[in-house]
């Protein structure tokens, strides 16, 4: 089961109408905010989460209107954020991958929480994406393959996740990596806006967990 999960974050009406058009969800998941976005799109979620701090307090009472959409609302004061809530959802539904719009903007925190808040999908062994019109973010802890003509941006950077990161080899990209171990501090300038040169390119790693963007600009 595919999940979409549209947070509160910065969203690109034209682009993420364009990505919703050509993609299927089983599951969409309005997070806070990003009600905004659906309710002005005709786009009808299945779940809503939040604790509405930052949406319109009319959509809270449209969404609790609607027979067929689960609302479920959160105290303010809480130890999880609204993005946090809703991929735990997903998982709570099987989902099998996740797909995150308005996860992030601005609010550096936010993005940062978010990327963290992927890792309850990894652990679950689920495919968990962050996505808007510039970037595709991901979390990888295993041999991962990119196809040139697959690629979603022009640039390819990896930063650590976990306070180290051994045994990276980079395989057809234009820096390539012979068993480098990344760490939390200092050697991230290595893994930024690296390009792939070949048909394929490969990230090797034997240990640890790596933030994989790829970007458009």
């Amino acid at each position: 089961m595919k999940t979409l999960i549209v947070s509160g974050g910065r969203i690109n009406s034209d682009f993420a109408l364009s990505y919703c058009r050509n993609e299927r969800f089983d599951q969409i998941i309005g997070v806070d905010r990003g009600l905004e976005f659906l309710y002005e799109n005709n786009i009808l979620p299945t779940y809503v989460v939040g604790d509405f701090d930052s949406a319109d307090p009319k959509l809270e009472s449209y969404y609790r209107k609607q027979k067929e959409i689960e609302v479920r609302w959160f105290n303010p004061v809480k130890d999880s954020t609204d993005t946090q809530i809703a991929i735990e959802l997903a998982l709570e539904l099987n989902s099998a991958s996740i797909v995150i719009l308005g996860g992030t903007g601005s609010r550096l925190d936010h993005v940062l929480g978010n990327i963290q808040s992927m890792m309850l999908a990894r652990d679950a062994g689920v495919d968990c994406i962050l996505l808007d019109e510039y970037n595709r973010i991901r979390l990888i802890s295993e041999d991962t393959i990119i196809k040139k003509n697959q690629q979603y941006g022009r640039f390819v950077s990896l930063i650590p996740l976990t306070s180290t990161v051994e045994g990276v080899d980079l395989i057809g990209f234009k820096y390539p990596l012979h068993n480098h171990t990344f760490t939390s501090t200092g050697s991230a300038g290595l893994g930024v806006s690296n390009e792939v040169m070949e048909e394929e390119a490969v990230i090797h790693m034997k240990s640890g967990i790596l933030v994989l963007i790829e970007s458009l600009d």
